[in-house]
């Protein structure tokens, strides 16, 4: 694994000046690092331990298969809310993550917005979204995430009848606006963060990848344990909705770690961020995500 995510690494990875100095830059008591926990990601019972989900919207994408190194180097899970005609096109990327460990959601099968969408189509957009998640990894989510969680009784009532549940979020840092400035990104993540937290991160953007390779061992030094959304929230009842699209006051629970601490990447360009697929057969929908 250390060789693959070194090979992944060079010359792929992109680190603005800064991430370092956001790193340093809040005062806060100075934690030492914790080594690997005895209690891996599936088994820590979240009501006793720090516990956070991050999970990733979008994929799969060409960065999805270096962030799942970067997730498994740490003992670290996540969950994964993909793009149904992104998983028919690469149906071994979706494989690829469940055999990592990680839990699959739907986001859809086009990405449109939900809620503006006609009344009939939005029993298609869940229910081909699943099928292709199905397909490819052999089970079918229980979980989705309507598009930049925009979502209304009408999509939530036909996801109860297809058994999803809606899981929204409580921090949000923008990291698809921060591409090029990972530090406000790492600022909001350690102002918002909490025991419980679901974050909203996306793995169409290499920047993210970097971001998340310097900012676990971040949160491993502060406690927490990296696990998916149903680890963290148990089973969800079809229909139901859970998390908002916005963050609450800054709790400031994260404390930094000494420099040397965060693990270096080489100053290379970042790639350019993965699109979503054109949205074709819907009148008057943007798929989102780079343009």
């Amino acid at each position: 694994m250390t060789s693959t995510i070194a090979d992944r690494l060079r010359g792929n990875l992109w680190v603005p000046m800064a991430f370092g100095a956001a790193i340093v830059a809040l005062a806060g008591v100075v934690v030492a690092s914790e080594t690997r926990r005895p209690v891996g990601a599936d088994e820590v019972d979240c009501s006793k331990a720090k516990c956070v989900a991050l999970t990733f919207d979008d994929g799969p994408s060409p960065f999805t298969d270096r962030l799942l190194d970067v997730l498994n180097a740490e003992g670290a899970k996540a969950t994964f809310f993909l793009i149904g005609n992104k998983v028919a096109l690469d149906p071994a990327a979706a494989r690829r993550i469940k055999d990592a460990g990680m839990e699959v959601g739907g986001h859809t099968w086009e990405h449109p917005n939900m809620t503006t969408i006609a009344r009939e189509e939005i029993p298609r957009q869940l229910s081909a979204a699943t099928s292709a998640i199905a397909s490819a990894t052999g089970t079918a989510p229980v979980l989705y995430r309507p598009p930049g969680g925009l979502s209304n009784a009408d999509v939530r009532a036909e996801a109860g009848r297809q058994g999803l549940a809606e899981i929204l979020w409580d921090v949000i840092p923008f990291d698809w606006i921060n591409d090029s400035d990972i530090g406000a990104t790492v600022y909001m993540l350690k102002t918002q963060i909490k025991p419980g937290s679901v974050v909203l991160l996306h793995d169409t953007y290499s920047s993210t990848v970097d971001l998340v390779y310097q900012f676990l061992p971040v949160l491993i030094a502060n406690g927490y344990h990296m696990v998916t959304v149903s680890h963290l929230l148990g089973v969800r009842q079809p229909g139901s909705s859970y998390g908002g699209r916005e963050n609450g006051p800054p709790v400031n629970d994260i404390r930094d770690v000494p420099p040397d601490q965060i693990p270096t990447l080489p100053a290379t360009p970042s790639p350019k961020p993965a699109p979503n697929l054109p949205i074709t057969d819907l009148p008057n929908q943007n798929p989102g995500g780079p343009q």
